[in-house]
């Protein structure tokens, strides 16, 4: 940035996605003045993104950008532009003219649960265990106040996953503990089904952990939610390394409070165990009948979930009448 004459008028415009690690003397007044935060697209900004891409190609009567919107909370515009490609290109390998809502849907899917493995054959005993896995994410997903509720639930193979429960986030700006800790206790209720309604344990709660000990991990040292840390943060060590700057972050406490940290994480992870497991003991009958749906179907729509679940409480309150 030397070089230039006093009356050479030069803007620098730079970009990046890791402010966190930028130099401070790139900061310096006289480098660059001013930064502008460029935050996901709103709901409005979504769908305008999304009638940008769909101009100029053939759309059909059914497609709303709104829904559509409505449906993509968390994607940038980049993600958005891919939408509607893979839409259209959906379209034209079925030969139509027009791209359609079903086409939308589809290339959503496979945008984010991945692409379909037909290939890949399970055993009944192992889809049976799936079913159960993504029932009991399910139910629970819909019974706890402030979780995310279900969109789909599916046990066809996808990407590196066997099944999925897909929900559709609600548009917030702060997030609260209690729906961190119900999003907790969805996470968990995939195991928790396994070990109630198959008699054992699978391999299939390995990415549920991660993202709940990750999840639980934040609570603590971010957020101060923890019961012996409620007004620090200690900041996690979970991001990605960065030419080798977390490698040398040094520890700034002690091994006692790394101790009672534990504990934190610990007493967060097993209240969301004990309370997915309370849910789905108090709805057997809708996890049976969701597992046998979903056996058959092998993907059913959260309407379907919530409709499950209204018949099996009904029943069971004129039982008890």
């Amino acid at each position: 940035m030397d070089g230039f004459e006093k009356d050479t008028s030069v803007i620098v415009l730079a970009a990046t996605n890791r402010p966190d690690i930028l130099d401070p003397a790139l900061l310096r007044p006289g480098r660059f003045d001013r930064q502008v935060v460029v935050g996901l697209p709103s709901l409005e900004e979504r769908k305008d993104i999304l009638l940008v891409h769909m101009r100029g190609k053939p759309i059909a009567e059914d497609v709303d950008a709104l829904e559509l919107a409505h449906l993509t909370p968390g994607f940038s515009g980049a993600d958005l532009k891919n939408l509607v490609n893979e839409a259209a290109l959906l379209a034209a390998r079925d030969g139509e003219k027009k791209i359609r809502k079903d086409h939308f849907l589809k290339a959503l899917d496979k945008i984010v649960l991945g692409l379909e493995r037909p290939a890949l054959k399970l055993s009944p005993e192992e889809k049976r265990a799936v079913a159960y896995h993504e029932a009991g994410h399910a139910v629970v997903g819909e019974v706890l106040p402030h979780a995310d509720k279900t969109e789909k639930v599916s046990i066809v193979p996808r990407g590196m996953a066997l099944g999925a429960r897909w929900s559709k986030p609600e548009e917030r700006v702060l997030v609260s503990r209690e729906h961190l800790m119900d999003e907790l206790s969805v996470l968990m209720a995939g195991r928790v089904a396994e070990e109630l309604f198959t008699g054992t344990v699978t391999t299939g709660a390995q990415d549920d952990f991660k993202r709940a000990t990750q999840l639980a991990k934040r609570m603590v040292l971010d957020w101060g939610m923890g019961e012996h840390f409620r007004n620090i943060a200690w900041g996690s060590d979970s991001g990605p390394i960065f030419l080798g700057e977390e490698i040398a972050k040094k520890k700034d406490h002690s091994e006692e409070t790394a101790r009672l940290i534990d504990q934190d994480i610990r007493k967060i992870l097993d209240e969301a165990y004990a309370r997915a497991r309370e849910v789905l003991l108090a709805h057997a009958e809708a996890m049976h009948r969701l597992a046998e749906e979903l056996l058959r179907e092998e993907t059913i729509p959260g309407e379907r979930v919530r409709a499950i679940l209204r018949e099996t409480q009904a029943v069971q309150r004129a039982e008890e009448g």
